[in-house]
């Protein structure tokens, strides 16, 4: 049995009722608790609406709705809000975490203790990440220079809304996500804001063993990637590849600049 005490449990919703018992249902089958948890609903159907409310008498979260759809980032926003634990657990409700999750978990929540200059504590990504340094318990401390041109773009994705530990005050270094525009707009500002100000951040190396993102045809996806991001052709990935390499190295330089007036 595991209870966090001290961790706010933030979860994104939209359209996937289904996803979000399953989440939540994983939670009671592994004897996990948490003192608070927070579901933000960004103006989801009526029917997961419905669903929602009766899952909020089930599982006694506190539901955060919005009579409008605003978007991922206003979605994150005012869920993050409503948080008054120290530490946030973010997570979207596609994702079900395995029961080695939550004892890495704990170890996550110690590294906070650890050194008050660390941001985030990453669990899940689609690749692994570069120029990690190995720390402890499977985390690696992530290094970033954004100096050396001639590394990957990859380098760039230290922060990503995949599921993480940080702060619940984090807003203060790093502002409010951004609103109103398209869920991989706002991870990709979000990101070179972070990395703009500064960012300390430990990743857990095997990063498929303790979670999973799950999508069924009942309940697909609610992002749609466009053809550049799709394509697989070899020309079209050369191109956007340097694409990505030239914008990230710009858009980061322009801002770290805006950052200094």
């Amino acid at each position: 049995m595991h209870h966090f005490n001290d961790i706010t449990l933030l979860i994104t919703h939209f359209n996937r009722s289904l996803s979000l018992e399953r989440l939540l249902q994983t939670l009671v089958n592994l004897k996990v608790t948490f003192s608070e948890i927070v579901v933000s609903d960004d103006a989801s159907k009526i029917k997961h609406l419905t669903e929602l409310f009766k899952l909020k008498d089930i599982y006694q979260f506190n539901l955060v709705t919005t009579p409008t759809n605003k978007g991922l980032g206003n979605n994150i926003n005012k869920g993050q809000d409503k948080a008054s634990n120290k530490y946030t657990l973010y997570i979207q409700e596609d994702f079900v975490p395995k029961e080695i999750f939550f004892d890495k978990l704990k170890v996550a929540y110690q590294l906070f203790q650890d050194d008050d200059d660390l941001d985030f504590v990453r669990f899940y990504a689609y690749f692994k990440l570069p120029n990690l340094e190995p720390f402890k318990e499977g985390f690696s401390l992530v290094r970033f220079n954004p100096y050396n041109f001639w590394e990957s773009y990859r380098k760039f994705y230290v922060y990503s809304d995949h599921p993480h530990l940080r702060k619940s005050n984090f807003f203060k270094k790093f502002g409010r996500y951004p609103e109103g525009i398209k869920p991989d707009k706002t991870e990709y500002k979000m990101m070179m804001k972070v990395l703009s100000v500064g960012v300390k951040t430990y990743f857990y190396e095997d990063f498929k063993a303790l979670i999973e993102q799950e999508n069924s045809d009942i309940e697909p996806s609610t992002v749609k990637r466009d053809f550049w991001r799709n394509n697989e052709n070899i020309l079209i990935s050369v191109i956007r590849h340097t694409y990505r390499y030239l914008r990230f190295n710009i858009d980061l330089f322009i801002l770290k600049l805006s950052n200094k007036n």
